[in-house]
């Protein structure tokens, strides 16, 4: 059998993608599958911070931590979903997203919606990762 790994492409006859993602990311058969909840911006002490980038900053915190409890790493991530409930400086985001994948990144998608699962919560972030 050949070497199997997880593979990024954006194919050609469409549209370059918009910001740091892959249009299609491909899992080889018998892949095992993990698939996180959505990690938040609360800090360790349960709190959270007023400022959107410190929630962003904790949201990565919190999945660079998921990631650790299976040994896994960002080349192990096919498909991030990202919700916020205000506007993303996606400076600030694009720099952590860059700590965490370098330049190979997964498939993305990002919605902006009226509320997460309490008030406090401005942003989410789902990952969903294959260990080959």
């Amino acid at each position: 059998m050949e070497n199997e790994q997880i593979t990024r492409k954006n194919p050609t006859g469409i549209p370059n993608p918009v910001g740091n993602y892959t249009h299609i990311t491909k899992i080889p058969r018998n892949a095992e599958l993990y698939v996180t909840s959505g990690q938040i911006g609360i800090d360790q002490n349960g709190e959270f911070p007023e400022n959107m980038n410190e929630q962003i900053r904790n949201t990565f915190n919190n999945i660079k931590a998921v990631l650790d409890s299976e040994e896994l790493t960002a080349n192990n991530i096919i498909k991030v979903n990202v919700w916020a409930i205000e506007k993303i400086d996606w400076d600030y985001l694009y720099s952590k997203w860059e700590e965490l994948f370098g330049n190979d990144y997964p498939a993305m998608t990002i919605g902006y919606i009226s509320e997460l699962g309490l008030p406090e919560i401005k942003i989410e972030i789902e990952i969903w990762a294959a260990k080959v």
